[in-house]
């Protein structure tokens, strides 16, 4: 049944009006209720075919049950809080929420929806409608004297339970706050917002302080369920956002919880208003360094004849040069980094120290996640009989011994040079302990922080992706004899992305950045499997050749540099 349909149940006859019915009326009732048990039922056993669980929940028992009236009273309590942020105000935005029970599948649990068309602040938990997991209507309030509206559920309805879908969320939150309206305003060709280095984007789900958060925008329409086809292929193009931006209208935003969509959806707002303002000061906000924006036509500006990203950089620098490309990625070892560094200085510390680290922090959630994760790794690689994997016993076995299975595992990783992200991830915490002991100094060529100023002032922006870990990436470049470079990046990847011999990770690098056409991005690596995958997926690509790389192939037919000056 469609969410528009007819409603299963409604509110019961008054306890007095019942005692006044005479024995007719008595025996209608009753034949009403057994017709209403029977719809019941048959709502059940479509439940039943359909999912092949029983639906308990459906029965009126459950929808007065204390979860589902915990789910009314707080969305009644969000929108007072909500209307006072100006995000519900005139009637607009909506929310909803899960039903949550323990004892129901997340997929499965009843949703709370607040109506539409009503003045957000005065709503009560009896003004909440209850809707099956598929949208159908279960419970509906009474409708009020006039001057209010009949009950209506929110025309938000078709995009929420896109969100539940799509993305098995616990919560939905629809605002029409001003500067989420703005913000897709300040230039109407771009189908995203950008923003990066700024401490509330470590609220958004998946990010920290050094990414690049991207919320697509999509385009208003005249009647809010024509949005939900538009929403839907943003939500399917932007796999890791946690919202969808309305041109000229607003922002919708989910979460696990409730309370992981409210703090997103303050982060969010936060992030729009600081962008607002950073511009109206003429500083922008998609650069690490929050810069002065171009004085001549950049992005900002708007080159009326291009469908360009919100803020993937100023198209136009100062001095009048145009940059061919918009972004550059760079790798790290051979390219950024001598190999030899890589090689004898961080391999050999990890090694060393990989004992000591999992010892002092085997108990914390952190350490645990990385044994987790080698123990897949390490289980994969006994079933492919890969060479120097050894069994890891269990945790009854003792400290000790899983620690002492662990070590000779990642001896062999590291032997082999393997390029995993269970590797990847434990060496990035130990070399976080060396760099904060000052144990150890991340190095780069020379010419590398001048090319990052050149281009930073180029507004060109600059990726790094190596087979390190993020935090190993950050930890390199925010450690180095010339000071920390990360205000120069605008973001990294490492293999949660793809491998990089594999065409479909810049591909997958490309649509992150938001580019008009890979051919936008330079990637600048050493290794020519690499720049094989980059080229065929579209991107422009140059191979570094450093002291102590490798051998390149003689037809190669790739242009190289032998410094970042070149470029």
């Amino acid at each position: 049944m469609p969410w528009t349909g007819e409603r299963i149940i409604h509110r019961g006859v008054s306890a007095s009006a019942a005692t006044a019915l005479s024995l007719s009326l008595s025996l209608s009732l009753s034949l009403s209720l057994n017709l209403k048990s029977a719809a019941a039922a048959a709502a059940s056993a479509e439940a039943i075919a359909a999912n092949g669980v029983k639906m308990a929940t459906t029965s009126q028992a459950y929808l007065e049950s204390n979860p589902v009236r915990e789910a009314k009273a707080l969305i009644s309590e969000l929108c007072r809080q909500f209307y006072n942020l100006g995000w519900v105000s005139g009637t607009g935005g909506s929310i909803t929420v899960k039903v949550h029970d323990e004892s129901v599948p997340k997929s499965n649990q009843l949703i709370v929806m607040s109506p539409s068309g009503v003045q957000k602040e005065r709503m009560v938990p009896e003004d909440m409608y209850v809707l099956s997991p598929s949208g159908s209507i279960l419970c509906s309030p009474l409708s009020k004297r006039y001057p209010h509206k009949a009950p209506k559920c929110s025309d938000c309805a078709p995009l929420f339970l896109k969100a539940y879908e799509m993305r098995n969320a616990g919560a939905v939150i629809h605002s029409h706050g001003m500067e989420s309206c703005l913000v897709t305003m300040i230039n109407p060709l771009a189908n995203e917002f950008r923003i990066t280095h700024m401490e509330m984007i470590k609220g958004i789900q998946g990010h920290g302080y050094y990414d690049e958060l991207v919320v697509p925008i999509i385009e208003n329409t005249a009647h809010e369920r024509e949005l939900t086809d538009s929403l839907a292929e943003a939500i399917k193009a932007y796999p890791k956002t946690t919202a969808v931006l309305v041109r000229n209208h607003g922002i919708y935003i989910w979460g696990d919880s409730w309370i992981s969509a409210k703090t997103q959806a303050e982060c969010y707002h936060y992030l729009f208003d600081a962008a607002i303002k950073l511009q109206q000061m003429g500083l922008d906000w998609s650069t690490p360094n929050h810069g002065p924006l171009p004085s001549s036509r950049g992005l900002l500006c708007g080159n009326q004849n291009e469908n360009v990203s919100m803020k993937a950089g100023p198209l136009i620098s100062n001095n009048g040069i145009v940059p061919s490309r918009r972004c550059i990625v760079l790798d790290i070892e051979g390219t950024t980094t001598p190999i030899s560094f890589v090689t004898e200085v961080l391999f050999p510390y990890a090694r060393k120290n990989v004992g000591r680290h999992l010892d002092a922090t085997y108990y914390t959630a952190e350490t645990q996640d990385d044994i987790k994760l080698l123990r897949s790794q390490v289980e994969n690689d006994l079933r492919q009989g890969i060479a120097g994997a050894m069994y890891i016993p269990s945790d009854d076995s003792g400290k000790e011994v899983v620690v002492a299975a662990l070590v000779a595992n990642v001896e062999a990783m590291i032997k082999a040079d393997r390029k995993i992200t269970a590797l990847k991830q434990l060496q990035g915490h130990i070399w976080r302990t060396g760099f904060q002991n000052n144990e150890l100094k991340g190095m780069v060529f020379d010419d590398v922080p001048e090319a990052f100023e050149k281009w930073q002032a180029l507004g060109i922006k600059v990726y790094i992706y190596s087979s390190g870990s993020r935090l190993a990436q950050r930890l390199l470049f925010g450690n180095t004899s010339y000071g920390d470079l990360r205000n120069c990046l605008s973001g990294f990847f490492d293999t949660t992305v793809g491998n990089k011999k594999e065409t479909r990770s810049y591909t997958e690098i490309s649509e992150l950045l938001g580019v008009d056409k890979p051919s936008d991005i330079l990637f600048v690596t050493d290794i020519y499997q690499e720049a094989v995958a980059a080229k065929a997926a579209g991107l422009e690509v140059i191979i570094s050749v450093r002291p102590g790389n490798g051998p390149l192939p003689e037809d190669h037919q790739f242009k190289t540099v032998n410094s970042f000056s070149e470029i």
